[in-house]
């Protein structure tokens, strides 16, 4: 039977999935991941600089595809690829890579290709966005988008963008190589994760980048995700050549999409951050411009649809920051308890306690609609200062927080009938599944697999 390779290109892993036709539907019937270890210094942008090393990238996707059955990749008749949006990757196109002998056939190797400059990149202050064109688009610009990063390289180092005339994510870099594309072809979902992007006429706001001295030419083609980008130019790890490759998708719509079957059904995820997503009706049109103070933000998703998110700052990392206090706490008294000694506990202690009038909010990351918000405690009582009340008001907290962004009235409007809960921190945390169950009017169905790779190759 024919295969789909899924692949995602995550911040710290590399992930493949090879998913077989079976009576049910498909089936994953090998995965891989692989570390990247990427991070590197920015020598431009100095600490704020978020850049990753593409060499090392590529080698985690060669060492994932070379783990999985020959006999399997050889059977693969199309690739699905995902990645972190928003960030960017310049190169020269006839230069972008060179093709190698490796064990298990050829494989490309990058050549004249920058740094992945990533999504949390944080070199565009405040300030120098706002110096910036407003862009024809309904998501508002932030640092670590695309063309914000070109506009930094623009006016801080314009000879840093002279050898290249090609840019991309890191996976529309990896189709373009496949493909041998001479001009990269972006999905409309990574285009509108770039900034300068208008989701309604699908195209990039070329004349106000021109007027302000942007590099229109180093801008993608755009295309609508599910579509073939081209054709594999060389068999590939074993996998034949002609393999169809379909244009990069973003990695949050492909993880949606690796778990959502039903329109009546919300995606709640909290691993180290949190996320709560809801099909859009068909026909939505998002508004012509942002609303920065909005906590949704629209994405686009596959057949003109859209997602509405509310992508919280705060999820398990909240509790990891609690657990890491408390751990320092007992280390100042002079006692030595591990972390993961404490996480236990904590949770135990919060299960005995059924109720906490504690109020917690707990945005110690800050949000992107309210970068200067803090956290903070109130209806401090005596009867509620244990561990477990403690732990119990900060589980409803997160949840509450999400709830905050995207209200279960609104849920409720767009006809949401189940909950989908994912993520890390969600599977491990009886008290947070307990929150989400007591402020949520809908089942919640647990244990669904969100897997960009999956998703990735599902579309295809």
């Amino acid at each position: 039977p024919a295969c789909v390779l899924g692949i995602d290109l995550g911040t710290t892993s590399v992930k493949a999935a090879l998913l077989v036709g079976a009576e049910r539907g498909q089936v994953v019937a090998e995965s891989c991941s692989r570390e990247t270890q990427a991070h590197t210094i920015s020598l431009e942008a100095g600490p704020q600089g978020m850049e990753q090393n593409v060499q090392r990238i590529i080698r985690a996707l060669n060492e994932c595809l070379a783990a999985l059955p020959q006999q399997q990749l050889q059977r693969v008749t199309h690739i699905g690829i995902s990645g972190q949006m928003h960030g960017i990757v310049f190169w020269k196109r006839d230069n972008g890579c060179k093709w190698t002998e490796c064990g298990t056939g050829p494989a490309f190797e990058p050549e004249e290709v920058s740094h992945l400059i990533t999504w949390q990149d944080g070199r565009c202050s405040p300030t120098f966005l706002s110096s910036l064109p407003l862009p024809q688009s309904h998501i508002s610009l932030a640092t670590g988008f695309g063309c914000a990063t070109v506009y930094w390289y623009l006016k801080k180092s314009p000879d840093f963008l002279k050898p290249y005339d090609a840019a991309g994510t890191i996976h529309d870099y990896v189709v373009a190589m496949l493909c041998d594309l001479k001009k990269p072809v972006m999905s409309v979902q990574n285009a509108a994760s770039w900034g300068y992007f208008n989701s309604r006429n699908k195209s990039w706001n070329t004349e106000i980048l021109k007027k302000s001295g942007f590099p229109v030419h180093l801008l993608p083609e755009v295309g609508d995700p599910g579509s073939i980008a081209g054709s594999t130019v060389c068999a590939w790890h074993g996998i034949p050549k002609g393999a169809k490759v379909g244009i990069a998708l973003g990695d949050f719509q492909c993880s949606v999409y690796s778990c959502l079957t039903e329109r009546t059904d919300a995606v709640l995820n909290i691993s180290t951050s949190a996320q709560l997503t809801v099909s859009m009706p068909p026909g939505f049109q998002p508004p012509e411009t942002p609303d920065p103070s909005s906590a949704v933000t629209y994405f686009p998703y596959f057949s003109g649809d859209y997602l509405a998110v509310a992508a919280s700052l705060n999820g398990g990392n909240v509790l990891a920051t609690f657990v890491d206090m408390v751990a320092r706490w007992t280390e100042e008294l002079g006692l030595q308890v591990q972390e993961s000694a404490i996480y236990t506990k904590i949770i135990k202690a919060a299960l005995a306690q059924n109720d906490s009038k504690l109020s917690i909010h707990p945005t110690v990351f800050g949000e992107r609609h309210l970068p200067q918000q803090l956290a903070s405690v109130t209806h401090i009582a005596v009867s509620d200062l244990s561990l477990g009340h403690v732990t119990r008001a900060l589980c409803r907290g997160i949840v509450e927080n999400l709830c905050s962004m995207l209200p279960v009235q609104h849920l409720t409007e767009t006809g949401v009938r189940r909950v989908l809960g994912s993520g890390s921190a969600l599977a491990r945390n009886e008290v947070l599944r307990q929150e989400v169950e007591r402020i949520f009017p809908f089942p919640v169905v647990y244990g669904k697999d969100v897997d960009a790779a999956v998703g990735a190759a599902m579309v295809m």
